[in-house]
């Protein structure tokens, strides 16, 4: 990803602490979309039953999604990718089109590269397999820049690209598939460590894992590296576009992903899900007006923090706005604007499992689910947590409780053991972790201003797109005239 580094990251900000409030796809774009926790927005996982493009998330939480606030500040709005995982599969199938987009262009269902269905401003348009003609990266890239061909220069607009790389089943352009051959996934920090002290999920892998897993894994690896090689493709591509037409300058450009992804990491092959930091720590780069270049950020951000972000660029009020997340424009951009650093946040999960055996691991039994490979499961029923996450100067701590019949909780303090290869819950005070489970709770039943309020409880003397948005900016004073092209990778995965 040079192209992409260049480009964004050393033309602006890179954010080393970027992080989702829930790792996995359809809870996560659900915060993306509307700046809410999954405990507001009330998407639990990536079915219809957990709320994943249903009714009640298309006549609640979506209908207020920041695109609508978009909409009303006379943006011309261009989607085009993977949006939901449910999406265009049942409620409202192909012809709903969420509100607040004035160009449509949705994939229907989880990501592929060939062979699938878009709306198209609410139209089905089905696709084969020539790369020429289908190939989704591709594709998705190519209307992005008619759209700025055709747009009308009077209008600020706002793009979001969602192409599906890295994510399965991972195929990679035809000049890309032979790219990083000798490739293998990282073999340090917890790679192929026991998962002891954790979850019982963490406990279950083979450990050391077999070698059938270590060829899956790696060659899972390469493959969402050549995947990615079209997004770098799209980013320079769209970068020359906008510079062509003489709004490279005032447009901001965000880089990000749903949730982070493990491959090896505690024994556990391929997924996401997880709280670890593999799982839960996500990409950010942002180039726009008034941000300086090579810019290397601390503070934490969140994935609810990107609507609100995208909203005051826009010039919307935020207070008008049911968001939890903030504005983390003061932070890329401080002559342009003033505000704070969060001292603490929440990480929320709830776990998928199947109701009956999957027929390929007979002797797991009901309740799991993603079994593979080797019958390793990547989550289950009682993979439902939530976590306490404090990051500043002093601090880096995380405190999780799961909602199982153990009662379980880990703690780590991420200073002294940044791979959380320790569980120190049992050698913790226990007026701390009563403190960490009164925060917890607040977290977990906070919306909007009371999210933003809430503080670490930690005293100094222990530690309690590829989206792609680009904003057009008439001039630094003028941010409602702003433009935002929003670069999203599908996931990473």
């Amino acid at each position: 990803m040079k192209k992409t580094k260049a480009l964004i990251g050393d033309a602006g900000a890179t954010f080393v602490n970027a992080f989702t409030v829930t790792p996995l796809c359809c809870p996560s774009r659900s915060s993306i979309l509307t700046g809410q926790y999954p405990h507001n927005h009330e998407v639990r996982n990536n079915s219809l039953s957990g709320n994943c493009s249903s009714l009640q998330w298309q006549k609640g939480p979506e209908s207020t999604a920041f695109p609508f606030y978009l909409s009303k500040q006379k943006y011309q709005t261009f989607f085009a990718g993977k949006y939901l995982n449910q999406y265009g599969k049942k409620d409202g199938d192909v012809g709903y089109v969420p509100p607040g987009w004035d160009q449509w262009h949705a994939l229907v269902g989880n990501s592929q590269y060939y062979n699938y269905t878009l709306s198209v401003n609410g139209k089905e348009e089905k696709h084969g397999d020539s790369y020429e003609k289908d190939y989704f990266t591709d594709l998705i890239t190519n209307r992005s820049l008619h759209f700025l061909d055709d747009r009308s220069p009077q209008h600020p607009f706002f793009l979001m690209l969602s192409p599906p790389a890295p994510h399965s089943p991972w195929t990679a352009a035809p000049q890309y598939q032979k790219e990083f051959g000798d490739v293998k996934a990282p073999r340090d920090g917890s790679f192929d460590k026991p998962g002891k002290d954790k979850h019982w999920l963490l406990r279950q892998p083979v450990n050391p894992m077999p070698d059938s897993s270590l060829t899956f894994l790696d060659s899972a690896y390469r493959k969402r590296w050549q995947t990615l090689l079209s997004v770098d493709d799209m980013v320079e591509l769209l970068v020359k576009k906008l510079e062509s037409i003489k709004e490279l300058d005032n447009t901001y450009i965000f880089y990000t992903s749903d949730n982070g992804y493990h491959t090896g990491q505690f024994s556990l092959p391929i997924d996401k899900r997880q709280l670890y930091e593999f799982d839960i720590r996500v990409p950010l780069m942002v180039r726009g007006p008034g941000i300086k270049p090579n810019q290397t950020l601390q503070a934490p951000v969140l994935n609810i923090d990107l609507a609100p972000t995208i909203l005051d660029i826009s010039g919307v009020n935020l207070s008008s706005v049911n968001v939890d997340g903030q504005s983390f424009l003061s932070q890329m951009a401080p002559s342009l604007r003033n505000g704070t650093v969060r001292p603490v946040f929440l990480v929320e999960y709830t776990g998928e499992g199947h109701p009956t055996t999957d027929p390929a691991c007979p002797k797991l039994g009901p309740g799991l689910s993603q079994c593979f490979p080797d019958c390793v499961c990547e989550d289950a029923f009682n993979n439902t947590y939530a976590c306490v996450r404090t990051l500043n100067k002093d601090h880096d701590l995380q405190y999780c409780e799961f909602a199982d019949s153990e009662s379980f909780v880990e703690v780590y303090n991420l200073v002294s053991d940044p791979h959380q290869l320790e569980n120190v819950w049992k050698k913790m005070d226990p007026t701390f972790l009563q403190a960490m489970n009164q925060q917890l709770i607040k977290l977990q039943s906070c919306q909007g201003d009371s999210c933003r309020e809430i503080n670490t409880g930690v005293n100094n003397h222990g530690w309690i797109l590829f989206n792609c948005f680009s904003f057009r900016v008439l001039g630094l004073c003028m941010l409602a005239h702003c433009h935002t092209a929003m670069v999203y990778t599908g996931t990473l995965e």
